[in-house]
């Protein structure tokens, strides 16, 4: 009996240790110089290891682009990040995500996401609420480098196409989670 609760305990430690040193210190939220900057880097980025992002950017009536979100957990998880919504190459306003969850799991991530808003009703709904939940509202479709070979521009019929790049750090199990994307002011 005692050995589980050495190994949970030690597992606890272990986690607790790794999300102590990734988080970075002094906590500061990124400026909008750094945003747009970033933003546009990891787009480019996503551009060239991804050309259906590249095409659905096209098309695209607006991108919301969190180039890095932090993700941490034991048990109990959360995620955050600031991004910046581009319209026609521009920065047209700033938002953060925030995320939660529950459930088996364990480690550390650092990770980016865009979000490919295809039509304008999509884009309204998120300022319309108070906060855009990712998984509520327009469809959105989650693109994988098997997905993305399948999408032509005649196969667009989501609402919303979503990109995850640069994951680095180990997150591991299943759980409950729930996302909201919130405009800020900068």
């Amino acid at each position: 009996m005692k050995r589980p609760i050495r190994s949970l305990t030690l597992a606890y430690l272990v986690v607790t240790t790794a999300v102590a040193s990734t988080v970075p210190r002094p906590a500061r939220a990124a400026s909008t110089a750094d945003l747009d900057r970033d933003s546009g880097a990891a787009l480019t980025k996503l551009y060239a290891r991804q050309p259906v992002a590249k095409m659905l950017g096209q098309k695209a009536r607006g991108i919301l682009v969190f180039p890095t979100m932090v993700k941490a957990g034991f048990m109990f998880g959360g995620q955050i990040g600031e991004g910046a919504l581009r319209k026609k190459g521009k920065v047209a306003g700033y938002y953060n995500s925030v995320a939660a969850s529950y459930g088996f799991q364990a480690g550390v991530q650092k990770f980016g996401y865009a979000l490919f808003f295809m039509s304008d009703t999509a884009l309204d709904q998120l300022d319309a609420t108070r906060g855009f939940e990712v998984g509520v509202g327009p469809s959105l479709v989650v693109v994988d480098e098997g997905i993305g070979r399948s999408i032509t521009s005649n196969t667009i019929t989501s609402d919303v196409y979503a990109f995850i790049f640069d994951q680095k750090g180990l997150m591991a199990g299943m759980g409950i989670q729930g996302s909201k994307i919130t405009r800020i002011n900068k």
